[in-house]
């Protein structure tokens, strides 16, 4: 069984003391997981329009990208805050006895998506496995795809390499390909000139949380303050980044990646609303980060039928719930 799990009084105290915000000004760094782009919108949105700011921080998002590591970074205090792709992470540290906890979780579903090509017999979810070829990349088959090989009866020996070009999917119209719901649909309409089939795997059993913030232990008990402003301020961030003024914060993402057109943000953001990444389920009571020990549990039983993650880690190590489910935020959804 897992317990909730008890803070020590001292950290209560200056929870509660949280209300006062923290130091003022006070800086820390947030490095996200990629390059910048919509789906980090609530937290350039939360910097741009003084958000974290209402509360004490002076926030520096430092982007990710193939050549950053920022989980390394974040155990070594270079970094205050780090964007988690899933919870996977989280068990790997837990296994690894690294003190390292998921406060929140900005993403309800993950944005991991297999696209078909329309009328192909390749149209409902339970035909995909009858695909002539699986393009996936290496992460997602050591990931997800041992999920829906165990899971799902999805055959392994159909799998080919994802090399990031849509062309390979393209070509085949009885292949499949992965992908995530916010950027390859894009490229595939743009390239290919017609939308395809969309099945995001949260839809289909693939329950893990995403876009998760990770911190150490060590920050939380002696800054809480600092995550819950931090926390807080990425919630609101995120709703009027979805359903108010972003301009300001788009900005800010196409100033650090120059690639980021106005045209794949718009799209980004459509998807990220329709599929209801940031916004489902348990947030339309507890508020955009919720968390519940119940799916993570779920989650992890998966992970470890599938053998990707092993037996006994004691999952309650790799996330608190003291920093969530509080409603903050739902004001702002419009």
């Amino acid at each position: 069984m897992y317990v909730k799990q008890k803070i020590s009084a001292a950290v209560v105290a200056l929870l509660a003391a949280s209300t006062l915000g923290a130091a003022a000004n006070e800086k820390v760094t947030f490095g996200t997981n990629w390059l910048a782009e919509p789906e980090h919108g609530g937290y350039y949105q939360a910097v741009a329009d003084g958000t974290y700011a209402a509360c004490g921080l002076d926030v520096t998002i430092m982007q990710g990208g193939p050549q950053v590591s920022g989980r390394p970074m974040l155990l070594a205090g270079k970094i205050d805050f780090y964007m988690g792709g899933n919870l996977l992470s989280a068990f790997d540290a837990v296994q690894q006895g690294i003190p390292m906890r998921v406060v929140a979780a900005d993403f309800q579903k993950d944005p991991q998506v297999i696209m078909s090509h329309p009328g192909e017999g390749l149209d409902k979810w339970e035909d995909l496995k009858n695909a002539e070829q699986y393009i996936l990349g290496d992460e997602g088959v050591q990931t997800f795809f041992q999920w829906m090989v165990i899971e799902l009866g999805f055959d392994a020996s159909k799998r080919v390499p994802y090399t990031y070009n849509t062309a390979p999917f393209l070509a085949n119209k009885k292949s499949i390909q992965q992908g995530y719901v916010t950027s390859e649909p894009f490229a595939v309409k743009k390239e290919g000139g017609f939308v395809p089939n969309q099945f995001l795997l949260a839809d289909y059993g693939w329950d893990t949380y995403s876009t998760t913030i990770e911190v150490m232990q060590e920050t939380i008990d002696k800054k809480p303050e600092v995550v819950q402003c931090f926390v807080d301020g990425s919630a609101k961030g995120w709703y009027k980044y979805l359903y108010g003024d972003n301009k300001a914060a788009n900005d800010m993402i196409k100033k650090d990646n120059p690639d980021m057109s106005d045209e794949q943000i718009a799209f980004s953001i459509e998807q990220m609303k329709k599929f209801g990444l940031a916004d489902s389920g348990d947030t339309e009571k507890l508020g955009i980060g919720a968390m519940k020990e119940e799916r993570i549990k779920s989650f992890y039983d998966k992970m470890v039928k599938a053998k990707v993650t092993p037996e006994g880690i004691d999952i309650t190590k790799a996330y608190t719930l003291a920093f969530i489910n509080k409603g903050v935020g739902l004001e702002l959804k419009k």
